[in-house]
């Protein structure tokens, strides 16, 4: 039975429904002071196993804890190097809406490691009749009675008062660190040397997770920021809501409360432009760890996904602290300098170059809109001298932020083997200290604001730095999206047409040319919309095609009006957009694309796209919540 003290052994074992709230835990200690992840019996189950390239696989299930006298049990895949002794461990956890997949505790263990994959969500893994995850009644999962995020009693719970352990996350997080102990027991893993990964909700339970004094490294990405619940820094009205008990979420529950506890080291493999885990609110928990032996690795304009030099980042760092088989390089440090002759500030950046591995590029980004998720990242021209990379940073509206960070790219001489949907890469991505500053501080510093609106959104001279791919080898389903129209020069004039230069290896195609409108804004009042027009491209060759602004019309037949509060604009085959419209998948080869400008109209200031409308710019601050 898992270690309990007589009052919660009443509370989970008899009857946890008879709960007083005069019992309720008040911190994350106080939260898992009862529970011991060793005490009760695994109950291990194997379901199957097999045997492929030196790899053993097996689906396994074991025991959770015991609720009401009911047993909690979840599945797993477990997989190890046949011939492997004392192989470090990576517990790993799925995101939301997902599942354990047995090929990626394979990855694990074809780089040497011993890995549990856990299917915490609670839907199918292997066959449909195979012994599965099951929470015994208990709110958690994503099938009955389902996820339960708050500590509100309902359906399910444990309690009947306001609990931490009414929420999922906590049955989710004890899964992993039943896990911790599956792995420790395992006659070929070392114990003492086990990691710790997760994606999206499993990034989360990473975090979650890691405060576990077991766990020698761990990698959350794209979850477990914390904060969710308080708003972005000058971003009126963007927390998340939480109708009741917040504020003992807050202190049991929210991410924010477990960094500062986490003792091993952690790499934080980010998105920029995540919807998940803002990238302000992912630094600002990242710092609050008590060691700083971390690192980060942001994929600049993406949205819950990596590219491959950045995902390289996660395996590097378990490589490193759980086998000591690679030098992982130190953070670059960086400086933003305000005060110039120019007035335009300036981003030193100081990478580390004591290791092993050559120096590929230094890359610098910076932007300006207040909310993470829809601010473009301009690249900067960056000057070497000696071991200092410089960068000039203009901001071209003194009353709005500036946010820099550069990314820094080594190539290690080897490459390395990444999971499906990833080109294998030599490369690693390791960002730096990231910086900012305020209006306040760029008035204060004589920071002059300088730049002209821009008709020409891109030329492709540079290729697709600027925009987020996804299906790039996929002739039918390829999408690709920038922020830049919603940078300060690049907002579209009024009345103006958008002009795009393609080209297309076979006829009959259609493009859909998407405006995504206040996508994550919904703290304006303004309701996020999805304008697309459909472009018919009769033959191959050229097309030089010109989409007047009430071209752009939503599914229900609302006309954009104008490019104000545009977040992206996206390219995309039209029946991937309009399959109801456009029933012909793309033909040939992906689209070139040559030059994508605005046409005609006239520039004109935009409102402030954080703001509801007639509300005046507020205080650039943190929030107090």
């Amino acid at each position: 039975m898992i270690r309990v003290t007589c009052l919660l052994l009443f509370f989970l074992i008899v009857d946890a429904k008879g709960s007083s709230a005069r019992d309720v835990p008040q911190s994350v200690q106080q939260t898992w002071a009862d529970f011991d992840p060793r005490s009760e019996p695994l109950e291990t189950e194997i379901i199957r196993e097999s045997i492929d390239d030196g790899i053993v696989l097996r689906q396994v299930r074991y025991v959770v804890g015991t609720w009401s006298g009911k047993k909690a049990r979840v599945a797993a895949f477990y997989s190890f190097p046949k011939t492997g002794r004392q192989l470090p461990g990576i517990v790993q956890l799925h995101g939301g809406g997902q599942r354990a997949m047995s090929e990626t505790a394979r990855f694990w263990a074809g780089h040497g490691f011993a890995a549990v994959t856990v299917n915490w969500g609670e839907h199918v893994i292997g066959e449909q009749d195979d012994l599965n995850t099951d929470w015994a009644g208990l709110s958690a999962g994503f099938l009955e009675p389902r996820h339960h995020n708050d500590v509100t009693p309902g359906a399910g719970t444990l309690h009947d008062v306001a609990h931490p352990w009414n929420s999922s996350w906590l049955l989710y997080s004890a899964a992993a660190r039943r896990a911790i102990t599956f792995l420790e027991r395992q006659p070929c893993v070392d114990g003492s040397n086990i990691g710790l990964t997760g994606h999206s909700m499993g990034g989360r339970l990473t975090v979650l997770t890691a405060i576990d004094s077991r766990i020698k490294a761990a990698s959350p990405s794209v979850g477990g920021s914390g904060y969710l619940y308080a708003d972005i820094t000058g971003v009126p009205d963007s927390a998340r809501r939480m109708q009741q008990n917040l504020d003992l979420y807050n202190r049991t529950l929210d991410a924010r409360n477990y960094w500062p506890l986490i003792r091993c080291p952690v790499m934080f493999l980010g998105a920029t432009n995540d919807f998940n885990s803002p990238m302000e609110l992912v630094l600002k928990g990242f710092r609050s760890l008590p060691q700083k032996n971390g690192a980060t690795s942001f994929t600049p304009h993406m949205n819950h996904r990596f590219t491959a030099d950045n995902y390289a980042a996660r395996v590097r760092w378990f490589e490193t602290h759980l086998k000591e088989t690679f030098a992982f390089p130190g953070t670059a440090g960086a400086q933003l300098e305000l005060e110039s002759e120019d007035g335009i500030p300036r981003f030193i950046v100081r990478p580390d170059l004591s290791g092993p591995h050559k120096l590929q590029s230094v890359s610098v980004f910076y932007g300006y809109d207040r909310d993470p998720r829809a601010r473009f990242w301009r690249l900067a021209e960056v000057t070497r001298d000696g071991d200092s990379f410089t960068a000039s940073c203009p901001v071209m509206e003194a009353d709005e932020p500036l946010f820099v960070f550069a990314n820094v790219t080594y190539d290690t001489g080897a490459a390395l083997t990444l999971p499906r949907g990833y080109t294998d890469t030599s490369l690693l991505t390791v960002t730096s200290e990231c910086r900012r500053a305020s209006p306040q501080q760029l008035t204060a510093a004589g920071v002059r604001p300088g730049g002209e609106r821009q008709r020409l959104i891109e030329d492709f001279r540079h290729g697709w730095r600027d925009w987020s791919l996804v299906g790039v080898n996929h002739a039918e389903h390829w999408n690709y999206e920038t922020h830049k129209v919603n940078d300060p020069a690049f907002v579209g004039p009024r009345g103006a047409s958008l002009a795009i230069d393609v080209g297309t290896t076979a006829p009959f195609n259609t493009l859909a040319v998407v405006m995504d409108v206040d996508r994550w804004r919904g703290y304006t009042g303004r309701r996020p919309r999805r304008f697309a027009a459909l472009v018919r491209l009769p033959g191959a060759g050229v097309h030089s095609v010109r989409i007047p602004v009430d071209r752009f019309v939503t599914a229900d037949g609302e006309v954009l009006e104008n490019y104000d509060f545009v977040t992206s604009l996206i390219l995309t085959p039209g029946q991937k957009e309009r399959p109801e419209e456009v029933t012909a998948v793309w033909q040939g080869k992906i689209p070139v694309f040559k030059s994508i400008r605005w046409d005609g109209g006239t520039f004109s200031s935009r409102p402030r796209p954080y703001l509801r409308q007639g509300i005046a710019a507020g205080e650039f601050r943190e929030s107090c919540q």
